[in-house]
């Protein structure tokens, strides 16, 4: 049986919501394919979380806990997680796309001499045959992301080096449910640190700054893009507020400067998953779309009817957002 290692990343003293996303997702690949799902615990004071990662869909959990690494310091933390896999080899090693994954991940890849593909937005398990060569290989990792800026979707897949290795972008899967009747293996490591694995960085202080704007939690979200204007923006923030929603952004509105980077929806912002997602003066290139396509009901309003927005919209209006706009707002004002 194969085995999909997943890092559990740590914030303030409990496992991130991302890691909890890969866990689930590793645990419906692994039922598919017939895998065992693993995580992986780095810092110290932290062997209290394994059971949670077991409740949420781990079979087994490996804890690196020392004071050495109360601190976050890369060099460390990359020795005690490639002493780990290589004892463990995992077939398949999954980081969330975070600012701490993304710096980890590709360090070990080097380290363990193997590929990774950074920030996919979706991961598969399938067969695959070398074009080139004829030959089968089987159950390899399908690491999902758009490339060519953006302009298509590529499948990579490592086919002769272990472990394969992707950071996933937050907020792409769910969270899976804690279901406490489950049991799984809590496995200790100790690891020797030489003098050298930090002799470069000294770790005096770690600031955490949240973002001011949580749009994965929204429920209801109305973005705005190119098309919008700053003066757009002024009624997508009334319609936003109406409805009990936030505002997002494209990243063309955000580069223009007329809203912050925390509003931004799409590759090089958040990923979002709202009941409701509305997107004004938005023409939908697939880097706004892999970060909203998976929202429950998506109505976009937009002057173009050939705009690609319409493709994955639920509902459309084609018109001036400027004439839609206050008329909804003033009907929404009326009915409340």
């Amino acid at each position: 049986m194969g085995k999909i290692l997943v890092y559990a990343e740590v914030v303030e003293e409990s496992v991130a919501e991302p890691s909890l996303e890969l866990i689930g997702r590793a645990r419906e690949l692994a039922y598919k394919h017939g895998f065992s799902v693993s995580a992986m615990l780095v810092g110290y004071g932290v062997r209290k979380l394994a059971d949670e990662l077991v409740y949420r869909g781990a079979d087994e959990v490996h804890v690196v806990d020392d004071e050495a690494l109360s601190k976050y310091n890369l060099l460390l933390y990359t020795r005690a997680i490639v002493d780990v896999v290589k004892a463990e080899e995992p077939e398949i090693f999954l980081f969330p796309a975070t600012t701490t994954g993304r710096e980890l991940a590709p360090r070990v890849a080097a380290r363990l001499g193997t590929g990774i593909t950074a920030d996919c937005t979706a991961i598969e398990i399938g067969d695959y045959v070398d074009p080139i060569t004829g030959k089968m290989y089987e159950r390899l990792l399908y690491q999902i992301r758009p490339t060519f800026g953006g302009t298509i979707m590529a499948a990579i897949v490592t086919p002769s080096h272990r472990p394969q290795m992707a950071t996933v972008r937050p907020g792409v899967y769910s969270i899976p449910p804690r279901d406490t009747s489950r049991s799984g293996r809590i496995k200790e490591w100790t690891i020797e640190f030489a003098e050298r694995d930090a002799e470069y960085v000294e770790v005096l202080e770690v600031k955490r700054e949240k973002r001011k704007v949580d749009l994965r939690s929204a429920r209801i979200i109305v973005s705005g893009g190119r098309g919008a204007r700053p003066e757009g923006f002024k009624l997508i923030r009334e319609l936003a507020e109406l409805l009990g929603g936030e505002v997002g952004a494209s990243r063309a509105a955000v580069d223009a400067g007329w809203i912050s980077y925390d509003h931004q929806v799409g590759l090089t912002g958040q990923t979002v998953k709202p009941d409701i997602y509305i997107a004004v003066g938005i023409s939908g290139a697939i880097q706004h779309i892999v970060g909203m396509k998976d929202s429950k009901i998506v109505i976009a309003i937009n002057k173009d009817p050939e705009a690609p927005i319409f493709r994955v919209a639920d509902y459309g209006l084609v018109g001036d957002l400027f004439a839609i706009l206050p008329r909804l707002i003033e009907k929404l004002k009326r009915t409340k």
